[in-house]
Order: structure tokens, then sequence, then C-alpha cells
């Protein structure tokens, strides 16, 4: 059981303050986006033992049978499947997709072969991993996740008078089902169809208009008008007409598949996800964009997110559990008795509230607020004693 300190990344659309709360930190002023606990390699928490400190992927290259368990190393090779994430965001992220397996592998072959660095902030594939997540809210959280029904985004342009809403509406009306979805989402991104900033900011009026005088969805509505002030004449604002409004409380958890269509716009969470890099971004962002290769990634899938509903493990643990093989997600309050952890192999854990100690059959470690943990194979079934609440993640 070794403590696991995260490698934080800053982005303008971060939180100069949430993520430094959540970690016991004092904040500097500067935005912090994202805080990193496993062991990707461009981004590796660090481990520290009575040898001193080390990244965890140096830690598991060591001895990776018995770090991470012959099962693990079999499915997966010698490398800890998972990430987990502290994730702020003050403004919207970009719109983006995930790829699965088979695109992140073509991807990633494509772009080695071009010669574009890993580094490169071009690039969009530095694995060759497909890459599902968990979204856990810590706070309230606002998104758009996955495409609307086709008949719910013909609701929401209908009445929307400019050329650009009237166009995605007949494209929505002659093409049935998710084809349309996808020709619509196609026409805004692909740069020989894309729309002007002109045609954009038309739609956003329109959308502020429809606040005062009567919205159909004023969550909707109300995105895009947001989205087109955070970046004006972008096609991302209108695009999110097409996706789910989707908000959770804290507590609650949402599965994002790879090749769903998404943006975070607020909030504080804990992500989880294979561990892969790839991002594929379309709009809202100064970064590079690949819309063809979001628009080849995309899952052809509409309807309602998945919330996952936890289960109940020895009373104490909500198990957030996904149908994926690189992870499941725990979260576990502590006191006044013990709680038993489930799961048993490699697992990264942090303490959201209070102060805990852990004890495994490889040795004990205490947590306060904000603190992170390493357990290995070797540290079997963990027991948790104290008061508090604990993340936890494994391989199921």
């Amino acid at each position: 059981m070794l403590a696991l300190t995260p490698t934080s990344r800053r982005n303008a659309w971060g939180s100069p303050t949430a993520i430094p709360h959540a970690l016991g930190l004092e904040p500097d002023g500067r935005a912090m986006a994202e805080a990193w606990f496993g062991a990707y390699p461009t981004a590796p928490s660090v481990v520290e033992d009575a040898t001193g400190a080390t990244t965890l992927p140096a830690w598991i290259a060591a001895d990776p049978a018995a770090v991470l368990g012959p099962d693990v190393v079999a499915q997966f090779g010698p490398r800890l499947p998972f990430l987990v994430k502290l994730l702020a965001a003050d403004s919207p992220l970009s719109l983006q997709l995930h790829p699965d397996a088979e695109h992140a592998a073509a991807g990633f072959a494509a772009e080695e072969a071009a010669g574009i660095g890993v580094d490169d902030p071009r690039r969009s594939f530095p694995d060759p991993y497909g890459r599902p997540e968990v979204l856990y809210a810590l706070s309230a959280v606002e998104a758009v996740c996955g495409f609307r029904t086709p008949r719910r985004a013909l609701q929401l342009l209908d009445g929307l008078e400019t050329p650009l809403a009237r166009h995605l509406h007949a494209m929505l009306a002659s093409t049935p089902g998710v084809a349309g979805l996808v020709a619509a989402l196609g026409h805004l991104l692909d740069p020989a169809s894309r729309p002007g900033a002109d045609q954009v900011r038309e739609v956003a009026t329109e959308c502020a208009r429809r606040l005062w005088e009567g919205s159909p969805s004023v969550r909707a509505d109300r995105t895009v008008v947001v989205l087109g002030e955070e970046h004006p004449g972008d096609v991302g604002a209108v695009a999110s007409l097409l996706l789910n409004s989707v908000s959770l409380a804290p507590g609650e958890a949402i599965f994002i598949p790879p090749g769903t269509v998404h943006a975070y716009l607020s909030g504080l969470a804990v992500e989880v996800l294979a561990a892969s890099d790839d991002e594929v971004r379309g709009a809202l962002t100064l970064k590079a964009v690949d819309p063809p290769a979001l628009l080849r990634a995309v899952a052809p899938v509409a309807g309602a997110p998945v919330r996952l509903a936890p289960e109940t493990f020895r009373g104490a643990t909500d198990l957030f559990r996904a149908p994926v093989t690189e992870f499941e997600l725990a979260v576990t309050t502590v006191g006044p008795g013990p709680a038993r952890l489930p799961g048993g192999g490699p697992r990264v854990l942090l303490c959201l509230e209070g102060a805990l100690t852990l004890e495994g059959a490889a040795g004990a470690l205490t947590l306060e607020r904000g603190c992170g943990a390493f357990a290995s194979a070797r540290d079997g079934a963990v027991q948790v004693t104290g008061r508090g609440r604990l993340v936890q993640v494994a391989v199921p």
C-alpha cells in the first residue's frame, strides 16, 4: 500500500479552487483542470515506499505480475488498464469523442506512420487503446452527451427561423433515424460544408429569443447561448441541439461509451477511464480539431445517456459497474465501524472526506482528505477504519 501523488494538468477551462480544495491544497490562483491518479506514461503519478519515490509505471514495471496480479497481466499486459482523474470545469470543454479499440488502433497507426510526435498538439491518438469512461459527480455537473432522439432534435430545431436551423431540420426530416443526426453533425463539422460564424450567431440569437418567449427546452437553448458566448461563431454551439442535455447531482454517475460525442460544461467530478489519452475534438476549442476522424469514429446511436445505478456492497459501498473490462468504481462511506472494500487486484484509492486507515496484507496506510493510495495485488482484501468517504477504482 503506497501513497500516491497525482500529476496535475492546467487548462483555461479549469477551476482555480475546486481541485485544490478537493486535494486539501492551497489554491495558487491558476486554473487547475485535472489531477491524474494512475500510470499513464505522459502524466504518471508518483509513489513512495521505504526506498524513496518513483513513478507508478516504473514501480509496476519492476514486478508486473506481483503488483498487478497474473490475471490482469494476462488480459491487459504489464500495465495498469485504467486511469482515475479529478476533473474541474469552470467553462465548457471541447466537443469531442473517445474512440473504441478499433478506431484507436487505426488512428494510432496512421499518426505513427505520418510521423506525428506523441506530444504534437495535432495528435488525437497518442496510444492504441479504446477509451470508455464513467463520470461520478462530486458537485452539480452539466454536460451534453450523445445524440438526442431524432424526434426531439427536430422539435428543438422547429421554430428557429434561421437558414442554418431550417437546413438542419430538413436534413433530419429527409433522413430518418440516427443517420440524419450523423449527417447533420457532419454538415456542421466538415470543413467543406461547415456554416460560417454569422450563421451560428443567428441560431444563438434565436435560442436567446426563445428563452424569453417560451422555449421547448430551457436547458437546450441556454446551452446554445452559453456556448455561443464562450466560443462566438463556433459550430459546436449549434451541434449541442443534436445532443442530450445532462445534469448530474453529487453522487450520480454516467457511462460514456466510446464513440459518444460529448462536452462537459461545468462541475467537479471523478472521471474513471480506460488508460488512454485518445481524444478526437470537433469544435469548441482553440486546440487542433479533426472532424473527419471524429465523424469516422462516431457511434450511430441515439437515446438517453446511460446513468449507472449503484449496487450495494456490504452496506457501506456504492458499486458502479459499467459494461467494460478495464475498471469498476466503488464509493465507500466509512464509520463508525470498519468497512471492507470490494475487489482484490490493483486499485487506486482517493479519500474524499475525513481521515481513513487502509489495511491490507502488505501493509497499512492512513489517508486524509485529498490523499491517494495505490494498493497492489499483494495487498489482497482491504479493510478501512475511521470516518470519511473513499473512492476506489479497480479491475472488475
